[in-house]
């Protein structure tokens, strides 16, 4: 099992590691600071030894890296990682992003349903089951979302149960909610936020989100 330092450190860059697994250009570390997409957010990009990470793969508690090519390096070996940090901190902010906006379509409006999400390097999105057009409620969640933002309060991430591998995000006086993405240290990180309608079908709708 990898030991997940993306949590510890979302900041961190760049990681020399331990191989412990190879399966032809498959291979596991014995620690990580690269993402695999998980709960909507996208995987990092990056390399391992210099060889590109064309797949991440979350398998039970193990995360699975799949190479351009056969490694150069063998089990036990010393490997440098390096992830794209412009795409992460996008990554980061976008799905932040979408997680208070989702809070606050949930406190104002009891009965909305969530039934997907995704966070790009470009946008975050999320699908709600909604039988009317969202549109008319999308300038005050985003005027809320803003104020929250521009308060900078502190983002505190941890553990709620270490063994299983389940993490929290929480903002004093806002809302504590399980996620295992990569968080920021605080709401002001995130920016401007702006909020978009999209008709996906009768009954749902979906909210893009962009940040700047």
């Amino acid at each position: 099992m990898s030991e997940k330092l993306f949590w510890i450190d979302p900041y961190k860059t760049e990681l020399d590691s331990k191989v412990s697994v190879i399966q032809d250009n498959i291979v596991e570390l014995s620690q990580t600071i690269f993402y695999a997409q998980s709960g909507g957010q996208e995987s990092d990009k990056g390399t391992i030894n210099n060889i590109p990470v064309i797949k991440a793969e979350k398998r039970d508690n193990s995360l699975i890296y799949t190479l351009a090519c056969k490694p150069n390096f063998k089990v036990g070996d010393e490997v440098h990682t390096i992830i794209d940090w412009k795409r992460r901190y996008q990554l980061m902010k976008l799905h932040f992003a979408a997680e208070v906006v989702l809070e606050l379509f949930y406190k104002k409006y009891k009965y909305i349903q969530k039934i997907g999400a995704h966070i790009s390097e470009d946008k975050s999105r999320i699908d709600f089951e909604w039988e009317e057009n969202i549109s008319p409620l999308l300038t005050d969640i985003q005027n809320k979302a803003q104020e929250l933002i521009d308060k900078d309060l502190p983002i505190q991430s941890d553990f709620s149960d270490k063994s299983k591998g389940r993490r929290f995000w929480k903002i004093e006086g806002f809302s504590q909610v399980p996620c295992g993405g990569t968080h920021l240290k605080r709401t002001s990180e995130i920016g401007k936020i702006s909020l978009k309608r999209k008709n996906i079908g009768k009954g749902k709708e979906r909210v893009e989100i962009k940040v700047k």
